[in-house]
């Protein structure tokens, strides 16, 4: 909750909301909350949601039965605006999760979402993206002088391009950034 929460604003700078999910009661919550920040100074900026029969972690998986019938292991869902899962980290019980990682998962996806590429093993945000290989013949033999003249690519079916600056979309009549 405190990596979260000290990441927050890096969230919101990519346009993106957390919600936390816990099998634990409100009152346990507000006792966590009330902890942490009078241990840290830290108040968590997002909302979590009290799942006390473990309805929503069960439907998502949240719930390793090999581990505990009672305890969620450390997952984190990444879901896009339509409502789709689209990334799943699950982390054991005894390992912290990475907020960088998920910060970087996010702004890949945003990123192929908006300029229907691919991105590479290792991509970090501002590097190339994977054009998506040609469907005809026609488009592969065009595709390799596009690597010859650029010299971007391996082959017909890997070859990279700069990621646009800014990445616009429509979405309920309002532009977004991504």
């Amino acid at each position: 909750m405190i990596a979260f929460s000290r990441a927050y604003t890096y969230f919101q700078q990519i346009n993106t909301e957390l919600l936390g999910l816990s099998i634990d009661s409100n009152p346990s919550h507000l006792a966590w909350m009330y902890d942490i920040y009078c241990k840290t100074g830290i108040q968590l900026p997002f909302p979590i949601v009290a799942d006390r029969n473990g309805q929503i972690a069960r439907k998502y998986g949240m719930i390793s039965n090999d581990v505990s019938t009672t305890e969620t292991v450390r997952n984190v869902f990444i879901i896009d605006d339509k409502g789709i899962v689209r990334t799943i980290f699950i982390y054991p019980l005894n390992v912290g999760r990475f907020v960088p990682e998920i910060i970087r998962t996010v702004q890949a996806l945003q990123m192929t979402d908006c300029s229907k590429s691919s991105t590479a093993a290792n991509w970090m945000p501002g590097q190339p993206v994977i054009i998506p290989a040609p469907k005809t013949f026609e488009k592969l033999q065009e595709r390799q002088n596009y690597i010859k003249e650029n010299q971007n690519g391996i082959s017909w079916y890997l070859s990279f391009k700069e990621p646009p600056e800014i990445c616009e979309h429509t979405s309920n009549d309002d532009t977004e950034k991504c």
